[in-house]
Parts: structure tokens; C-alpha cells; sequence
């Protein structure tokens, strides 16, 4: 089977547009429950319970911005990974009739590589997305079905931010969250469907359809990512409250302004350093801060709702890739055929 970079790109792009819609509500949830003002804006003291109606509201807010940026994103990654994956393995010597280095590592390498070029270009699009998903909607716009796809939040939440370099801010971050997951969940990946396939073949069910391909590859991507999704929630945790605080952070250049003004004017400086955004914090900062709030608890929150979307998330959209893979080189060897 051979696939062209267009087929790829094609098989990325449609694989990240279906599952986007599809496990957008999810996504939603688990930024509002690692959000630092979760309490303050979801939970109605007075009953001592979570305000569900609130929570729910507005599930897809923001979908548009992520939408437009991850099928270019999730073009780039698989580009990159099969790009990457097949170099190396092609580079790799052999011993004794074994490679040198593990499928795994290979695996890890390229999905690593192939996740930095994705987060460049989903970083902003990510930040965006988790402010809009925390914007309050008004009670009587979540009656209209179509309100959930207007522009009218994503733009509030861009309106936030002072500089385009805030867009970015986050990047360190969301790498440092997605390298080690996909640096588990790619070799489990492909460890799973391999075994799934030879298992099939040796028991003589194997009938290499493009159900079956999607199915393998579902199962084997929905169980690798939700082991990865649980160990990598504390990084996410960080992740999530450095995005959300992305419009309120100056730089340390006009932290130094901000302090020079306030001492020009006789204000406070102990008041101005305590104000919220007026320097970043590291992602080490923020993860004390919530140990110190919510103990390691805290760096859990949303674990189980995001090891639950991940699974889904993970095998549609690997399953979609896969199968679209397949069938876009099927297409090729038919055409190749006939003429």
C-alpha cells in the first residue's frame, strides 16, 4: 500500500474535523473543571452542590477557532510522524537479522518530533479555545441550538488578549503535556494493533477490510491514550490554568514598566505585585499552587473525564486516519491497475 503526503494530510485533516465535533462537550468540562475559578463560577454554595445548568452551558463555545487550526495541525503531525517514522526505520541497521534500535523508540522519536510541529501551530488555537470555554454565556442563548457555533465568544475571548504573542503563551506547556503522551500512547499504539493483527491472522479471522482495520485501530488507540491521558493529567492540569490565565499576563519588560509607573505615582508595589497576570508564572509555579490548594488531588482533577474522551477521542480519530489511510492508498493501487 503506498500513500502519497496528500493522502496524509487528507486522512489527518478529515480525522481531526470528525472527532473535534464529536468530543468537543467533553473537552469543554474538563477545562472548566481544572479551571482555578471551578468553585467560584460552577459551584452554588448555598445548595452545596455543583450548578449543572451553568456547567453544561455552552459545551461547544470556541469550536470554530480549533476547528480551523487543527486540521492544518493534525495534517502537520501525521506528515511528520510517517514522514519521520519511515526515515528512521529505513536508517535503522541491523544485527543479526534484528534492528539496532526498537520499533518503539522509533515510534516515541517520530510522534515526539511530530508533536512539536503540531503544537506550533495548535498553541494559539488551544489558548483561544479554553478562554472561550469559560466565557459566561446568558441564560436565554443556550435555548438556540445555532448559538453554539456563533463567532460572537471566540471573538469576546480574543478581544482579551492585549498582544498576539499571549497566543503563544502556553506552548512549553502543551508540548511538555502532549510529548510524553504520545511518546507512550504511539509505541502501545502500534504494539496493540500489531498484536490485535497477528492474533487475527493466526486464528485465521483476518480479512484486512477497512472495518476491521478501523476497529483494530480504535481499540488499540482508545486503550493506549486513556493509560497515557490518566498519567499525563497533572501536566494538563498546569497546562490548562496557564492558557486561562494567557490574557491577564504582561511580559517581564512591562512588568518592569508597570512597577516603574506605580513608583512614579506613590502607588503600592506590594499591591501591583500581587495583582493577578502582572508577570508569568512557570508551570512549576502554578503546580505548587495547586498542591498547596488541592493537594495532589488537585492535579487529578478531570482525569477521569479526560481519560474517558481520550479513549473515545483517540480511537475515532486514529480508527478515521487509518481506515482513510487504507482506502486513499486502495484508491491509488485501483487506479494504478486500470490504466
Amino acid at each position: 500500500m503506498s500513500n502519497t503526503h496528500t493522502d496524509v494530510l487528507l486522512a489527518g485533516a478529515f480525522a481531526a474535523f470528525t472527532v473535534d465535533l464529536l468530543v468537543y462537550p467533553l473537552d469543554t468540562l474538563k477545562t472548566r473543571f481544572q479551571s482555578p475559578d471551578y468553585k467560584k463560577i460552577y459551584y452554588d454554595a448555598s445548595k452545596n452542590a455543583v450548578n449543572r445548568k451553568l456547567l453544561f452551558r455552552g459545551l461547544y463555545q470556541g469550536v470554530g477557532s480549533v476547528i480551523l487550526i487543527t486540521i492544518p495541525s493534525s495534517g502537520a503531525f501525521f506528515t511528520t510522524y510517517e514522514a519521520v517514522k519511515s526515515g528512521l526505520s529505513k536508517a535503522n541497521p541491523t544485527y543479526g537479522g534484528s534492528p539496532l534500535i526498537p520499533q518503539p523508540f522509533i515510534h516515541s522519536a517520530a510522534s515526539a518530533t511530530a508533536e512539536l510541529v503540531s503544537c506550533f501551530i495548535l498553541t494559539p488555537a488551544e489558548v483561544l479555545k479554553q478562554n472561550a470555554q469559560m466565557i459566561r454565556r446568558p441564560a436565554e442563548s443556550s435555548s438556540k441550538t445555532s448559538t453554539a457555533f456563533q463567532p460572537s465568544v471566540t471573538i469576546q475571548a480574543l478581544k482579551q488578549f492585549k498582544h498576539p504573542s499571549q497566543l503563544w503563551r502556553g506552548y512549553t506547556a502543551l508540548a511538555a503535556r502532549n510529548l510524553p503522551f504520545t511518546a507512550m500512547q504511539f509505541p502501545m499504539f502500534e504494539h496493540l494493533k500489531e498484536s490485535i493483527k497477528q492474533y487475527r491472522q493466526k486464528s485465521g479471522t483476518y480479512t484486512g477490510s477497512l472495518m476491521e482495520t478501523a476497529l483494530m485501530t480504535a481499540v488499540s488507540a482508545g486503550s493506549a491514550g486513556s493509560l497515557a491521558a490518566v498519567i499525563t493529567t497533572p501536566v494538563d492540569v498546569v497546562k490548562t490554568r496557564i492558557m486561562l490565565s494567557a490574557t491577564g499576563e504582561a511580559s517581564e519588560a512591562e512588568a518592569k514598566k508597570e512597577i516603574a509607573r506605580a513608583r512614579k505615582e506613590g502607588h503600592s508595589i506590594e499591591k501591583l505585585a500581587n495583582r493577578k497576570g502582572v508577570t508569568r508564572k512557570s508551570g512549576l509555579t502554578v503546580a505548587k499552587e495547586v498542591l498547596a490548594e488541592s493537594g495532589v488531588k488537585g492535579l487529578f482533577r478531570g482525569g477521569t473525564l479526560r481519560a474517558a474522551w481520550t479513549a473515545l477521542g483517540s480511537g475515532l480519530y486514529l480508527g478515521v486516519y487509518d481506515s482513510g489511510r487504507v482506502w486513499l492508498g486502495g484508491q491509488h493501487k485501483h487506479d494504478d491497475l486500470s490504466m
